[in-house]
């Protein structure tokens, strides 16, 4: 269980293809003290596995993750790179304050930025979301964005609005994005529990009636 509040903005060191998956090699200044191999971490909110860590004399971390084929072709990981940034946050630890809202790390689908640019002080970030996924969206309801926990502004005709603050926008990805990129989505899980719950339920009352 994580709470979208990104710790770091890890660097991808390394994609290699193999007869197991896919691992993704990061570099990590913050989210690599106290983890331990099998440990979760949440890579652009995706939660995977640690498999192997290393220390690098002066320079963090080195963690290895294996990626199933499904979790590649489901979240934007194939548009990753040596290079490129990628969010991190460990599992949330009992006790710890929950500052975001509770995020599992299974991702729903990707989003497409059709909106990115400053508005004032802040900036507006408009998304196209999968139509599978928009029953889950309501103003002031909670969506993790590339494991970032944020705040639907407004519901759009295919999509969401959020605003972003500097700070939120300078420490993550964010500040790498432009549009037309795709960012991983994850529906408030609460949200997700109550309409299997009402579908479930509808059946039932019909047929009583």
């Amino acid at each position: 269980m994580f709470t979208g509040i990104v710790e770091e903005a890890g660097v991808v060191e390394a994609i290699t293809p193999g007869t197991q998956g896919i691992r993704l090699a990061l570099r990590t200044r913050v989210c690599g003290r106290g983890t331990h191999l099998g440990d979760s971490i949440a890579v652009n909110g995706c939660c995977l596995t640690v498999v192997a860590l290393r220390t690098l004399r002066g320079q963090g971390h080195r963690m290895e993750f294996d990626l199933l084929q499904e979790t590649w072709n489901r979240t934007n990981f194939a548009a990753l790179q040596p290079g490129s940034r990628v969010n991190l946050e460990r599992a949330l630890a009992v006790g710890a304050r929950l500052g975001g809202h509770f995020v599992t790390g299974h991702i729903d689908g990707t989003g497409r930025i059709r909106r990115w640019e400053p508005s004032g002080k802040d900036y507006v970030l408009e998304l196209e979301v999968p139509k599978a996924m928009r029953r889950y969206l309501l103003p002031k309801g909670s969506i993790a964005i590339d494991g970032i926990s944020l705040t639907i502004a407004d519901v759009l005709p295919t999509g969401l609005r959020a605003w972003i603050i500097p700070h939120t926008r300078e420490v993550t990805t964010l500040v790498e994005r432009e549009t037309g990129d795709r960012v991983n989505l994850e529906a408030d899980l609460l949200g997700k529990y109550v309409d299997q719950l009402l579908r479930a339920g509808r059946p039932a009352r019909a047929a009583r009636r």
